[in-house]
């Protein structure tokens, strides 16, 4: 056994390269908030069941609770902080504003993390549980409500805003592809 317990990892976070010495058991979570002072993932059952911590490892969606910092050494990591571009919100922010798809606040920067993870993977043709035709020559899978609550349903909201966080997510999906 090795008395070696810290690493030495580059954090990649929000465009800003961070160096840091982590304890090997330190998760990707704490490293962000309390090594980095990026206080946009929370920490809800620190379980990987409610994703409020849920980020953006180069550009894949994870529940950073669960996700040790080690592990992410030389990845670029998106937190709710990094998703607006230069102060100017995302189409999905500004659609979670104007359709009211949040409440209290607390799981909104995991559910944008993860809806924002979760368009890229749609675009990419991946399925979901309830995707109708997995088939490798089948169409594309259509973006229903349905689809998005599957595909969403790793993120809890305690105020129960989810209609409005589907809503919001399909607006942002249907307006997206017009633009494409």
């Amino acid at each position: 056994m090795t008395d070696d317990i810290r690493s030495e990892i580059l954090l990649h976070v929000n465009g800003r390269t961070h160096r840091l010495s982590v304890d090997n058991r330190r998760t990707l979570l704490d490293a962000l908030r309390e090594g980095m002072g990026h206080t946009g993932p929370k920490k809800g059952c620190d379980r990987g069941q409610c994703g409020a911590c849920t980020v953006l490892l180069d550009g894949r969606r994870v529940v950073s609770c669960l996700t040790l910092a080690v592990a992410a050494d030389g990845a670029e990591v998106t937190t709710v902080e990094g998703l607006a571009d230069d102060g100017e919100l995302r189409p999905l922010q500004q659609a979670f504003i104007q359709l009211d798809g949040f409440q209290c606040g607390y799981c909104t920067p995991g559910q944008l993390c993860s809806a924002i993870g979760m368009l890229a993977e749609h675009a990419a043709g991946w399925p979901s549980a309830v995707t109708a035709d997995i088939s490798p020559d089948g169409p594309a899978p259509e973006l229903d409500a349905g689809e998005v609550r599957e595909r969403m349903s790793g993120n809890l909201c305690r105020c129960g805003a989810y209609p409005s966080i589907v809503r919001a997510v399909l607006e942002t999906a249907s307006r997206e592809e017009v633009t494409r």
